[in-house]
């Protein structure tokens, strides 16, 4: 059976879109970090993407017992192009039916300079194939719901539904039957 444990990395509190752009997490919330830690599998493979926001949330999460594994970019956020650091109104001010359309229906409309959806989709179905049977990983937003949608077999639009909290963990688990979620945008 594999089990993952999808970790959203901690909060920047940044209110732009902050895709590839390389911000620190806040880690400042100690209490929180030690109940998310002691909830995960103390013998668990961990990885995380390669942004730091990713890796320091990783490593406050890292046990001896926890295999840490190198950073992997497929698990990096959607990259916003032109749109990093800018706030929704901001791209919407420049373009608005690019943007609109970008949200409203994801798939193949790329951001500008950036990713389109099924290019995130495709990188996080491939990185899920590496991944050994028990392991927590430390990524983004659209990591998560990427891996969501491929394990699950949804549609874009149906897990952009789902709310990815800073902090939370997202459980899946793989038996003969499928995959199935235990747990969506848990805060342990």
């Amino acid at each position: 059976m594999m089990r993952l444990h999808l970790v959203r990395h901690g909060p920047t509190h940044a209110k732009t879109m902050i895709g590839w752009t390389d911000l620190p997490a806040d880690l400042s919330d100690t209490a929180a970090i030690a109940r998310l830690s002691a909830h995960l599998p103390a013998n668990a493979a961990l990885v995380s993407s390669d942004l730091s926001r990713a890796v320091t949330t990783a490593d406050a999460l890292a046990l001896p017992t926890r295999t840490r594994l190198p950073h992997d970019p497929a698990w990096r956020e959607l990259h916003f192009g032109a749109w990093e650091m800018r706030t929704f109104a901001e791209a919407e001010a420049a373009d608005p039916a690019h943007i609109r359309a970008f949200w409203e229906t994801p798939g193949p409309i790329r951001a500008p300079g950036g990713e389109c959806w099924n290019d995130l989709a495709t990188r996080v179905a491939a990185a899920l194939d590496r991944l050994p049977d028990e392991t927590i990983i430390v990524c983004h937003f659209g990591a998560i719901l990427a891996a969501l949608q491929a394990c699950l077999g949804l549609s874009a639009t149906d897990v952009f539904a789902h709310r990815i909290d800073n902090l939370s963990v997202t459980e899946l688990h793989k038996t003969a039957a499928g995959w199935q979620a235990l747990r969506i945008n848990h805060i342990p």
